[in-house]
């Protein structure tokens, strides 16, 4: 054990990194590039901002905390899991809520993959029905991601479905629908450090729907799906988004626009 240590250090001193750290490295600098810019771009003194969910989001957190020290900005964060209140709370900013800012001048938030028609399939973090709904309330609601996010059409990339928010009493009924309509499958999403499914911070279950390459209709197939009895809310994001940031493998940050964005 002490030998291989002794390897891996000198690798590391030598430059020969293995590539998978590589890329882990890689795509750790392609989450703060696009984060950094985004936070500097669109949040202003007195400003309500939405906080999303997930790894990105965390370094946006880190930019804003920063700018808030330096600048003295006068922002208020609303969160849309436990993870982002933990996040507000940890770097001092100030916290507050939909009931109090029910008007959010900006949210800033992740995405598990973003198509070239600025649909996004969220919820991989579990955090979907609050990430979207602190997202319907902001006037401005941008992406933040690296370049493994960035695809032409959904599922090049995103491997692991659509998550589906369901009442825990309808999950297999919804299940046996959506495969009976669409195809694909659709799988209960099971908890790794606990026995059983995960269960969201509201209290439901999440499904995983592995989807058919051949839908394409996302607006209509978002529509039907939030219509069936039992379920709560759906990871894709239909003509929400107005600007996704991606940070690049070789340090410049992509931009992309949503249609009302570059009409």
């Amino acid at each position: 054990m002490v030998h291989s240590l002794v390897q891996t250090v000198a690798r590391l001193l030598h430059g020969n990194v293995p590539r998978n750290l590589q890329k882990m490295g890689r795509l750790e600098d392609a989450k703060k590039i696009a984060a950094y810019k985004a936070v500097d771009e669109y949040v202003q003194d007195n400003t309500v901002l939405g906080i999303g969910s997930g790894s990105t989001v965390i370094y946006a957190v880190h930019r804003l905390a920063e700018r808030v020290r330096n600048e003295g900005l006068n922002v208020v964060c609303i969160p849309t899991s436990f993870q982002a209140r933990q996040l507000i709370v940890d770097n001092r900013l100030t916290l507050g809520d939909l009931e109090i800012y029910p008007e959010l001048d900006c949210a800033i938030d992740g995405a598990d993959e973003v198509d070239a028609e600025m649909n996004l399939i969220k919820g991989g973090g579990g955090c979907l029905l609050q990430e979207k709904i602190v997202a319907s309330c902001a006037r401005q609601f941008v992406v933040i991601a690296d370049y493994t996010k960035n695809s032409r059409k959904l599922g090049d990339q995103y491997k692991k479905g659509i998550p589906i928010e369901v009442v825990p009493i309808a999950y297999t009924p919804i299940q046996r629908r959506i495969e009976t309509t669409y195809g694909g499958t659709a799988k209960i999403r099971m908890a790794l450090a606990k026995a059983g499914p995960v269960v969201t911070d509201n209290g439901n279950f999440i499904l995983d729907w592995d989807f058919p390459q051949d839908v394409t209709d996302w607006c209509k197939v978002n529509k039907e799906i939030s219509l069936v009895p039992g379920v709560v809310e759906t990871g894709l994001f239909i003509n929400m988004a107005e600007k996704a940031f991606f940070g690049m493998a070789d340090g410049s940050v992509k931009e992309q626009c949503s249609k009302s964005q570059k009409s």
